[in-house]
């Protein structure tokens, strides 16, 4: 039995780290306690509940994980604090020795937050340090909990998927979220009405494998995506990110002549070598890559391509990255998101003997960072004098107002230009020049 009135008038602070995944999770963790009185505390004003919602992707996403924990803890002194997400998952018993941490909720728990929230308060009052922790073991993670939720966001970020069956060698995240799961089409269709409902014109879909959509239900992908295209009210979808051997070429086709969702795409390579990505246990080569990024250039000419990859992983010799850095030099792709390999505790890659050294993997993501850059600053710059829609997002006060085209350019309004009433709106501009630092274009008004 749950007692709302211990909830009531309770200010409850939010923090953070990870995916978009995590970040819709967090949104709906504040609506659960929202619809129970609490209240969302300011920028300065101390709470009374402070929820972390954590990573644990590499080593220094655990380092960031534990400064966030120990800032909130001591930004809110005597506040009930929960931990929750991929490290509380995976170190669920370390993470509930820190001090001024109450609980601790794996991934199995954390859909009922609010019941173990109320039961604790229950068992020792508001203030009482419990340091409880749960967590089950990974095959027993079962539970989806569903998450369509913008925050204080313009666009709306939907859980489509959960968990990983892929078990690369490098990889941690399926020990942290289970098996690949998911609901019904029917109510994910449904929670796009409700979005639609409520003025929501774009909607992100994120998961941790969402290609992998259906071992749950037995339904197909690009079937939701085709009943998601049906929702009126909903200008524009995107697709947070597809395992190369996932996206079907039928769902190229598809998203190149649909009504909402958009010429972008963003697909993990994680290495341009055949040989290091057969040690990751990969399940593509450098030529089904290729072959997919081109026929969306072939479909969509104007889309933007956004890649992962991975530096330094344990394999990774000079001549391995040179070959992969060469690829990606080669492929008409627009950004890349870059990461450094980080060692985790229990995965397959750490009996892979050939180790690169920490200064040389800072060397590597330079180079694919520049190189990003340089794509980047090439793609915009075609568009440099055009019109496009662009959905704009609230500002901070005097800062730049930004949005996106349909192909994922970022755009800025000036402050002089900006208005409240754009924010969540699709207005025509025109592009012009780069801002200060290339990040973005320049939009004119028309």
């Amino acid at each position: 039995m749950i007692d709302s009135s211990a909830f009531q008038g309770k200010k409850a602070a939010y923090y953070t780290l990870g995916c978009k995944l995590n970040f819709s999770e967090t949104s709906t963790f504040g609506k659960m306690l929202e619809d129970m009185g609490v209240i969302t505390a300011k920028k300065g004003e101390k709470a009374d509940i402070c929820l972390i919602n954590t990573c644990s992707v590499t080593e220094v996403a655990d380092h960031k994980c534990r400064q966030a924990i120990h800032r909130m803890v001591r930004n809110n002194p005597g506040a009930f604090v929960i931990v929750t997400g991929c490290y509380a998952q995976l170190e669920s018993e370390n993470v509930s020795k820190i001090e001024g941490v109450d609980l601790v909720l794996g991934a199995n728990e954390k859909a009922n937050l609010i019941q173990y929230l109320s039961d604790a308060w229950a068992q020792n009052g508001d203030a009482a340090a419990l340091h409880q922790h749960y967590s089950v073991k990974t095959k027993e993670i079962k539970t989806f909990q569903p998450s369509c939720s913008r925050g204080n966001r313009t666009r709306y970020f939907l859980k489509v998927q959960d968990g990983c069956n892929y078990y690369c060698t490098y990889c941690t995240i399926p020990f942290a979220r289970g098996n690949s799961r998911n609901p019904s089409i029917q109510s994910l269709v449904a929670q796009c009405e409700q979005a639609a409902a409520e003025g929501g014109k774009e909607i992100v879909i994120t998961g941790v494998n969402i290609g992998d959509f259906g071992q749950t239900t037995h339904e197909r992908f690009i079937d939701l995506v085709k009943a998601m295209d049906q929702v009126e009210g909903i200008k524009r979808y995107r697709i947070s990110s597809l395992e190369p051997d996932l996206c079907d070429d039928d769902l190229i086709e598809y998203c190149a002549q649909s009504r909402a969702f958009m010429p972008h795409f963003h697909i993990p390579l994680q290495s341009g070598s055949d040989e290091v990505l057969k040690l990751m246990h990969r399940r593509y080569d450098k030529a089904l890559f290729a072959h997919k990024v081109n026929l969306i250039k072939e479909k969509m000419p104007d889309a933007f391509i956004g890649v992962d990859v991975m530096v330094g992983c344990r394999g990774e010799t000079p001549e391995c990255f040179e070959e992969c850095y060469e690829f990606l030099k080669s492929l008409p792709v627009t950004q890349l998101h870059v990461f450094p390999y980080s060692e985790r505790p229990g995965t397959a890659a750490l009996k892979i003997p050939y180790v690169v050294d920490e200064k040389e993997k800072k060397k590597r993501s330079k180079r694919l960072l520049e190189l990003s850059d340089q794509k980047t600053q090439e793609f915009y710059a075609q568009y440099i004098g055009t019109e496009a829609e662009v959905l704009f997002e609230k500002a901070p006060r005097g800062k730049a107002m930004h949005g996106f085209t349909k192909n994922y350019i970022r755009v800025e309004l000036s402050p002089a230009l900006a208005k409240e009433e754009y924010d969540n709106q699709l207005i025509k501009v025109r592009l012009g020049d780069f801002n200060h630092d290339k990040t973005a274009l320049k939009a004119e008004l028309l």
